[in-house]
């Protein structure tokens, strides 16, 4: 009986993960070329957030009932919780570009979302290892979403840097640079996700 109900949070954490990787192949692979196109893009990711934050949901509601979790039960809510923010800052991005009406990403977007992208395939086999119990396997991972990180932070420089010097319209200014921040914020949620990855380790393994 305790088996099953132990199994049942690594099954909740792949789904999170499914989603969010789902929903992140979605975002990347979308591709935009009218204003018409942005509320379908938004609304899409919407949903997506929408069925993130019942996964999660899910999570602490069996969190209440379990007496036994297999890993301690702050360290399930919190990889929960942050891959939840990931899928949410995703989210805002797509609500910015649909506020905005910027229908085409630049090479700077294009820099953070393959970085992001490639965040979310190494938390999702991560999260596989870990329903595996194969914890030492799992910090490869977790220093690969840091590094992409680390990419999103230099990206995040350059950008405004270029923003600065070649866009002369204020507005433009603005919005381009709060989408790049936003999207650098998605990336220090993965890493965030890494740091549990690590602690989880540390204290399992």
């Amino acid at each position: 009986m305790f088996k099953r109900k132990e199994d049942q949070f690594y099954l909740h954490l792949a789904n999170i993960s499914a989603n969010l990787t789902e929903s992140m192949n979605y975002f990347s692979d979308y591709k935009l070329r009218n204003t018409e196109d942005l509320a379908i893009f938004f609304e899409k990711m919407k949903d997506y957030e929408k069925k993130g934050d019942s996964l999660v949901h899910q999570v602490i509601q069996d969190l209440n009932n379990v007496f036994i979790t297999p890993i301690e039960r702050e360290d399930i809510l919190a990889l929960a919780m942050n891959m939840d923010d990931v899928l949410d800052g995703l989210e805002s991005t797509a609500a910015l570009f649909d506020m905005y009406s910027i229908t085409s990403a630049d090479e700077y977007m294009l820099q953070f979302v393959d970085a992001i992208q490639k965040c979310t395939e190494e938390i999702e086999v991560a999260i596989h290892l870990l329903s595996k119990k194969k914890l030492k396997e799992i910090r490869a991972h977790a220093i690969k979403i840091k590094d992409y990180e680390s990419k999103c932070d230099l990206v995040l420089r350059t950008s405004i840097k270029h923003l600065f010097q070649t866009e002369k319209d204020p507005i433009r200014i603005i919005q381009y640079k709060e989408i790049y921040e936003e999207l650098e914020t998605v990336a220090d949620y993965c890493q965030n996700v890494a740091n549990i990855f690590e602690a989880i380790i540390m204290k399992n393994a």
